[in-house]
């Protein structure tokens, strides 16, 4: 069975990841995690998320995948030791130390970070042999070689599908440290590859243009087919800063896509999937290394890659079968008059044109400008908690 797997940076998207079709989530604690600036999970958070996760038969991985400095490890086994207790599936670990630690003090079940550059067969067979149960590839492999990889590894394998992507080799960039004083080896990435450049000589500018040194993100739609038919056993989406409905929306489309494949055995039009992933808040996407060597345009030299959406507009809190009415929270601006979609947790869709509009006090609105106003609306069909409410038009 594959597995798919999706970010999670504070206990409302781990939910929100969850009833949309993950069958697993990772996250960050507040130590030795990559994400330093996400919002990252005390032990009570992750005991919480644990028991939500495996009331529904799912999955909770933490991050552990600094690459620590001597400073750095101090409390590591303290901190292992929580997360065993809380009832973590697995932690997610490039050090060797922290990964010794793990196995030889713990029963926790432990996966290679993709920080670990693993290309091949015999490196995966090598980690294997020490206790580790999956492996992340590194993302410099394409399809066919991640196929050919396969072939031979006892581990179950784990393929990034979906998110950012670093453009340092195996994500081990030092430009940030060097630039900022920010370790993003050590969770302090400031994204220096997405600011604009210029190249000079003798103080002058050779060229007026600016540049970044940034990739597209990765979306493989059409590569999910060739992985499940290679034998991935996790398929990975990375984002864990970003919003609810970027997490629903991206979550849920791959989910169907898995299913349909599973179902149908091929898929012939990728362009529906394709539709909805374009909805979510988004930056300009590729193919990355999936399909060979990327050339230029899958990289990002001197054009913005943000795609701002205000399509979003609310999250589903309750709903009233009596009255018909759904109370929601507001995230961005909308009038009644307007052809509003509904995306629910359970696969449900909807649309409808919104005529009637309530603040908490049950007052007559026309307009929400208000983010995080609570409101209530009527609606043809029931809202289930955690739907996303988005604008057609």
């Amino acid at each position: 069975m594959i597995e798919l797997l999706a970010p999670a940076g504070d206990l409302e998207k781990l939910k929100v990841a969850l009833l949309y079709g993950a069958d697993a989530v990772f996250v960050g604690g507040q130590n030795f995690s990559l994400r330093a600036r996400a919002s990252n999970f005390t032990i009570a958070d992750i005991e919480e998320a644990c028991r939500f996760a495996h009331e529904r038969g799912k999955k909770v991985y933490v991050t552990t995948n600094i690459i620590p400095h001597h400073e750095d490890l101090e409390g590591i086994l303290e901190y292992l030791k929580a997360l065993e207790k809380a009832r973590v599936d697995a932690i997610i670990s490039a050090s060797p130390s922290i990964i010794d630690v793990a196995l030889k003090e713990t029963s926790l079940e432990v996966h290679l970070s993709t920080q670990q550059s693993v290309y091949n067969t015999n490196t995966v067979n090598f980690w294997y042999d020490q206790g580790i149960k999956r492996i992340v590839l590194a993302r410099e492999l394409d399809k066919h070689q991640i196929a050919k990889l396969i072939q031979g590894t006892k581990a179950d394998i784990e393929v990034f599908i979906h998110g950012g992507m670093c453009m340092s080799f195996s994500g081990r960039c030092s430009l940030s440290d060097n630039f900022t004083l920010r370790d993003a080896n050590r969770g302090g990435c400031a994204h220096s590859c997405r600011w604009n450049y210029q190249l000079r000589q003798n103080n002058q500018a050779i060229h007026d243009l600016p540049f970044s040194m940034s990739s597209k993100d990765l979306a493989t739609i059409e590569q999910i087919p060739f992985l499940i038919d290679a034998g991935v056993k996790s398929l990975k989406i990375e984002g864990r800063m970003k919003s609810l409905h970027y997490i629903a929306t991206v979550v849920s489309t791959y989910r169907k896509l898995i299913d349909d494949y599973k179902i149908k055995g091929v898929i012939t039009d990728f362009i529906p999937y394709q539709k909805e992933l374009d909805k979510a808040e988004n930056r300009l996407t590729s193919f990355g290394y999936l399909e060979g060597l990327p050339g230029i345009d899958q990289q990002l030299f001197n054009q913005r890659s943000e795609k701002p959406t205000q399509q979003f507009i609310g999250l589903g809190i309750d709903y009233d079968e009596k009255t018909k009415r759904a109370k929601i929270e507001q995230r961005n601006y909308f009038t009644t008059g307007m052809e509003i979609e509904v995306f629910n947790p359970s696969g449900n869709h909807f649309t409808f044109t919104l005529e009637k509009l309530f603040d908490e006090n049950y007052q007559t609105l026309t307009i929400a400008r208000h983010p995080k106003q609570l409101l209530y609306m009527e609606t043809p069909q029931a809202i289930e908690p955690y739907a996303m409410i988005r604008r057609v038009s």
